[in-house]
């Protein structure tokens, strides 16, 4: 399909996958929920990105753990694993057996959700055991159905790591769901698409290591880099919706 784009969607996508790999590296999380509702204005189809968006994960997350494998809260993710691994499960047969239009449907939904969050910079907080437990059970399930849930799931986890190890940690979770989404789908006979992700690489390299050298950065300004992208990402999903 990538050889079928048009010089203009090549470019576009191009730049949506630096962007990805920004915000991935930069915050440690969120590049599927910022980029995959642009990446569906160039082609509709969630089975179509999720895919690469996923070998991208894999690739950059062990590129960079490499060094930082030591700096990952173990202890927490075990304890954490029996309430996201189910839930990602349930969101993968969800993602191949839902319609298309209500895939597409629920992820601008779930992103419009993350974006008046970040807009009216209201925090998710969780100081409940039953809502830590949904809130990791309802992330896996958007994590399997679109690759969106880190939001939810970081709601829980900033309150019970260090914020040193936050990055890591997720990092060493999204390679596990994207290890458990992919292996599904191919067991299943779909499409991962791996040529256009090994092609797509170098340009999401380039926002992954401008994500790393700017980290820091992010996290001091936080709040005020949320509310922006929180702003433009809500007139997307809106943009979105009248399309469908």
């Amino acid at each position: 399909m990538l050889f079928e784009f048009t010089p203009l969607q090549l470019v576009s996508t191009g730049l949506l996958f630096v962007w990805a790999g920004f915000v991935r590296s930069g915050l440690g999380f969120g590049g599927a929920a910022l980029a995959l509702p642009l990446m569906l204005f160039i082609h509709d189809q969630p089975l179509y990105w999720l895919p690469m968006i996923g070998i991208h994960l894999l690739f950059f997350s062990a590129l960079t753990l490499r060094t930082r494998i030591h700096n990952v809260d173990w202890a927490y993710l075990k304890q954490v694993s029996p309430y996201v691994i189910p839930g990602t499960l349930i969101g993968v047969f969800g993602l191949i057996s839902l319609p298309t239009l209500w895939l597409v449907i629920f992820i601008y939904s779930i992103t419009l959700f993350y974006a008046l969050l970040w807009l009216l910079n209201i925090q998710m907080h969780s100081n409940r055991p039953w809502l830590d437990k949904f809130l990791l059970l309802a992330g896996g399930y958007v994590a399997g159905i679109s690759l969106s849930g880190a939001p939810l799931m970081v709601a829980v986890f900033m309150r019970n790591i260090a914020a040193h190890q936050l990055r890591n940690t997720m990092f060493v979770l999204w390679f596990s769901i994207v290890s458990i989404k992919l292996t599904t789908l191919a067991s299943l006979g779909f499409k991962l698409y791996f040529v256009e992700a090994l092609m797509l690489i170098p340009v999401a390299a380039i926002g992954h290591f401008i994500g790393l050298r700017v980290h820091d950065t992010i996290l001091q300004n936080d709040r005020r880099f949320k509310q922006i992208i929180g702003g433009v990402l809500a007139v997307i999903c809106l943009l979105g919706f009248m399309k469908i």
